[in-house]
């Protein structure tokens, strides 16, 4: 059944590589119900410009269920030129208190990653809010530094083969590949049972500061690095740090730990929690 859905975008991960979409980014958010959503795939950088949303911004769009992945908050845009931007982002005055009230009114903060892992493999969620009771370390590791060639290949020969239907900026278009990034980064956390884990970071925002410091640096990466740590664990350990957590598909029913951090939520702690006012739908 095709829907026509308001979502309010809370993540955007780092673009990969598909042989079946080409570049891909990994989008999730709110329903205007406060439930989560996964929209997948989701060609970001094809969009046309006035589609282009940012992180903690309502669209408008037509979804229905996916019918190529079956873990329950998973839907495909059924119409991508019919996406539409609803107003500006959201505000972070008040300890980002309009985000706040759409992100925690109708979902429930994991703190313990066991039970949120059988949750999992029972279909019941493949996404979450994750409250970690201690960060460990951040942990950044070197990794590949070029694409799969393989993929790479496909990508052109499939390009090639729709060279009679498409334009030459078209084909260009269809293999715009975003830079590889040359480290991976995570967090090394505790959560409140006292069980210790390790996961990716796998957030656009992370990868595009990566690139960002890495121009202000010089191009030297040691700085760079530390400068992401600066962020990501001097900054953010003063914050009330939540993980926006997703399972990845091959892993959803098989891994013993599927999750992976597709975002983080760092507003300004509180001395104490306030009550959650119905949010507000553009």
């Amino acid at each position: 059944m095709i829907e026509n859905r308001k979502v309010l975008i809370t993540v955007k991960t780092y673009p990969t590589l598909s042989t079946k979409y080409a570049e891909l980014v990994c989008t999730a958010g709110i329903l205007d119900d406060g439930t989560w959503v996964r929209i997948f795939p989701m060609p970001f950088r094809k969009l046309e410009f006035e589609q282009k949303y940012k992180k903690y911004q309502w669209i408008e769009l037509q979804i229905r269920k996916s019918t190529s992945d079956y873990r329950p908050e998973s839907f495909e845009v059924v119409d991508w030129p019919k996406i539409r931007l609803l107003g500006n982002v959201l505000s972070t005055k008040d300890s980002w208190r309009s985000r706040r009230n759409i992100v925690f009114a109708k979902n429930t903060v994991y703190q313990d990653l066991t039970a949120l892992i059988e949750l999992a493999k029972q279909n019941k969620l493949s996404l979450a809010i994750f409250k970690p009771t201690r960060i460990i370390d951040l942990i950044v590791e070197p990794t590949e530094r070029e694409w799969d060639e393989k993929k790479l290949k496909t990508l052109e020969n499939r390009s090639k083969q729709l060279s009679l239907i498409q334009t030459h900026e078209e084909i260009k278009k269809e293999l715009q590949v975003v830079k590889k990034l040359p480290y991976k980064f995570s967090y090394h956390f505790e959560d409140i049972n006292g069980r210790e884990s390790t996961l990716m970071i796998e957030d656009w925002e992370i990868g595009s500061l990566y690139w960002n410091c890495l121009k202000d640096s010089n191009n030297d990466e040691k700085l760079a690095i530390q400068k992401i740590r600066l962020k990501y664990w001097d900054e953010f350990l003063t914050k009330d740090l939540h993980f926006f957590l997703g399972t990845t598909l091959a892993n959803h029913l098989r891994a013993p730990n599927p999750f992976v951090i597709i975002g983080v939520f760092p507003p300004p702690k509180e001395k104490q929690q306030p009550l959650f006012k119905p949010f507000e739908i553009p």
